[in-house]
């Protein structure tokens, strides 16, 4: 199977979110919804911030082949609250990466990140065949740390100096992965959340 077969999109939803791919008929409601500062720690961004340059980096993302990104669907409001993407979609050692997740200040702390991670942990897992899935960030980036450890990922170790960032600065990434074996109880724990 190739990157771009496991690349194909397909719509996903539980209780709280659906997931929809990322197309052209979301961005509005999501660059309303998005304060700049919500990119400082991407490795890549919208440049400079504007409704034209968001469009622009936004619409050519689904046409990554090794990228399946996402519009997270708040199912409270039918509205578009924030994005995540598989990326480093690598059938042949059957892994991906689930990253450039994101969410308007009104999404995050609620049920909307633990539902949407099920929802692609679930695919990746139980309908691709995955080993592993993998999520990093910048090693800045507290809370982003802090979420993903939440949802029950091992954090591995961070690779320092590894990527140079738009304003220069070079980054330690902190990279986590969830492996098949842990799958059950990381289903288990995200379940907990979401319904309790």
């Amino acid at each position: 199977m190739t990157p771009r077969e496991w690349s194909q999109p397909i719509e996903m939803q539980n209780d709280i979110v659906r997931l929809e791919p990322l197309a052209e008929r979301h961005l509005r409601a999501l660059f309303d919804a998005t304060p700049a500062e919500t990119f400082v720690h991407f490795t890549s961004r919208p440049t400079p911030w504007s409704w034209e340059s968001f469009a622009e980096f936004f619409g050519g993302f689904p046409k990554e082949p090794t990228a399946c990104p996402y519009a997270v669907i708040d199912l409270a409001t039918e509205s578009p609250v924030g994005s995540s993407a598989y990326l480093d979609i690598r059938p042949a050692h059957r892994g991906v990466e689930i990253g450039f997740t994101w969410y308007a200040p009104a999404a995050r702390g609620t049920k909307i990140n633990p539902a949407s991670k099920l929802l692609l942990l679930e695919h990746a897992f139980e309908r691709l065949g995955c080993e592993r899935v993998q999520l990093k960030c910048d090693g800045r980036n507290v809370r982003s740390q802090a979420a993903i450890a939440k949802l029950g990922a091992t954090r591995e170790g961070a690779l320092r100096k590894h990527i140079v960032m738009p304003d220069g600065y070079i980054r330690d990434t902190v990279m986590f992965s969830i492996v098949r074996d842990e799958w059950t109880t990381v289903k288990a724990g995200l379940l907990a959340r979401i319904n309790g």
